[in-house]
């Protein structure tokens, strides 16, 4: 772990404190509460509030500004809620997850187990992908995760120890090339945010009518080792207590035998995909992140 600084252990602090009294509190007051920092975070003190408002402009060109700021405002409660929600749950009963998370999909990932080829799993920041791992992992499946590693490595070290609490092995990214791969060809699962941005040797694909460089790595694997790939989804549902519906749908593909060219048409399809999935509630997408950062050679502009 790298050496936390004084400014690390002071965020640290806060966040424990944060995260501690909010667990006490019943659900719905902790979960309400949530909501409300997240609001205050992007509507009050306006953190990200334009690159959000930017986002859902350049996205939803056929909506309106009223619908544009009702879905900014939902995304920041949205993702205050969440990350209560994380903490509270990844700290419980894996019988909590199990109680709280419906599956859709799920026997067509338990047969892929079975054969004995591994499987990945392609996600993205929609809903709250930490349960959605979690889920799959306190059914029995072999879940490694592949993450990035947070700035504050004491919160790293935190959220790393409840993915592993709830059965999860995590993977850092810089490790992942021959890692992943090691866990596919020992028939385990391995699961991938494939939405962040790029900054060098992504490949472009669209993502909401604009290229976004994205990891080609998910379908590399998948095409080297021959394991199928599925998107998951873990989507909130409204109302108390707090559920999730977790959907798996496989991707279906057949290359065509030229590595290049598979690899970016099968990242097109994923990224496709899981845009289909954030149309259908757009405010637990996590707009805040700069997912059109990185333009393509001779175009400018930031996303």
């Amino acid at each position: 772990m790298r050496r936390p600084t004084f400014q690390h252990r002071m965020e640290y602090l806060a966040y424990r404190a944060t995260v501690g009294v909010l667990r006490f509190l019943p659900e719905r007051v902790a979960l309400l509460l949530g909501e409300g920092l997240g609001w205050v975070a992007g509507v009050v003190l306006g953190i990200r509030r334009g690159t959000v408002r930017e986002h859902l402009r350049l996205s939803f060109p056929e909506e309106g500004e009223r619908w544009r700021r009702r879905v900014a405002r939902a995304s920041f409660r949205h993702l205050g809620r969440e990350g209560i929600a994380t903490f509270r749950m990844g700290r419980g009963d894996p019988d909590l997850i199990r109680e709280r998370t419906r599956m859709v999909g799920f026997e067509a990932l338990e047969k892929a187990v079975e054969a004995g080829k591994g499987a990945i799993v392609i996600t993205g920041h929609f809903g709250n992908w930490e349960i959605g791992g979690a889920s799959l992992a306190v059914r029995g499946i072999p879940l490694e995760v592949v993450a990035q590693r947070q700035r504050n490595p004491l919160f790293d070290r935190d959220l790393n120890r409840n993915r592993e609490r709830l059965s999860m092995t995590v993977i850092e990214r810089g490790e992942a090339p021959k890692r992943v791969l090691k866990a596919l060809r020992k028939g385990r699962v391995v699961a991938i945010v494939g939405d962040q941005n790029l900054r060098r040797g992504g490949v472009f694909v669209e993502f909401f009518g604009r290229k976004a460089s994205t990891a080609r790595g998910a379908a590399v694997f998948a095409l080297r080792t021959g394991s199928p790939i599925f998107l998951g989804i873990a989507h909130r549902e409204p109302g108390f207590p707090q559920r999730y519906r977790v959907r798996l749908e496989a991707i279906e593909f057949s290359p065509g035998g030229e590595m290049e060219a598979d690899a970016l048409a099968l990242t097109e399809l994923h990224t496709r995909r899981l845009e289909e999935a954030v149309r259908t509630a757009p405010e637990q997408y996590f707009w805040q992140h700069r997912r059109w950062k990185t333009r393509p050679p001779g175009e400018e502009g930031a996303g």
